[in-house]
């Protein structure tokens, strides 16, 4: 088993080694089905270099996200990533991630980044729809930290093990172009292209 960094971080290099988790797309039918789809973790030196890539399968609308990201961490060769990254907190469809539990089984500072502020109440109201455990996953929702602004309107942040300050620096370091980090920009071309055949737009 790698051994994780443990340690606050102080203060966030430009080689900072960061994961960023993305899934791939699946269709309605896979919804209803329980169908699996890919999970992709892009390994980087903050936004410069990509060293690796980790990969597993999740189930749609399914409770295996978390573990899957655990597993995909705690099993690497890569003894020295100090971060985290994901797309939101809802993989898969409704497979809610568990922030608190990814942090604590890695050790790891989990940050979350979003382009839209979800629209939790609506959410909800589909969970509840939905599913039979719709309590549990929502109470995973409402136990995520606070979203933050970092930049009005167009970007958020979630953190876990880090304060916001430090999250929004590593979110910096970790972005080449446009909005979206790196880590996470290559995690969903690469996840969307074992799914469809190609890449597509976020």
């Amino acid at each position: 088993m790698a051994r994780r960094s443990s340690g606050a971080i102080r203060k966030v290099k430009p080689q900072i080694r960061v994961v960023g988790f993305d899934d791939g797309t699946f269709s309605f039918s896979s919804k209803l089905e329980r169908e699996k789809t890919i999970l992709i973790g892009i390994v980087m030196k903050g936004s410069q270099e990509v060293v690796g890539v980790l990969s597993r399968w999740i189930t749609v609308d399914g409770r295996d996200a978390t573990n899957a990201m655990i597993d995909a961490v705690k099993s690497s060769r890569f003894r020295d990533l100090r971060v985290i990254m994901l797309k939101g907190i809802t993989y898969a469809g409704f497979n809610v991630v568990d922030l608190e539990m990814l942090h604590r089984k890695t050790g790891l500072p989990v940050i979350v980044v979003v382009r839209k502020k979800p629209d939790l109440r609506a959410m909800e109201k589909a969970l509840r729809k939905h599913f039979s455990d719709a309590g549990e996953r929502i109470t995973l929702l409402r136990k995520a930290p606070p979203l933050v602004e970092l930049i009005p309107g167009r970007l958020y942040l979630q953190a876990v093990g880090l304060d916001y300050e430090r999250a929004a620096e590593v979110v910096r370091v970790a972005t080449k172009t446009g909005l979206t980090p790196e880590p996470l920009r290559l995690a969903h071309m690469i996840a969307s292209a074992v799914m469809r055949g190609e890449s597509t737009r976020e």
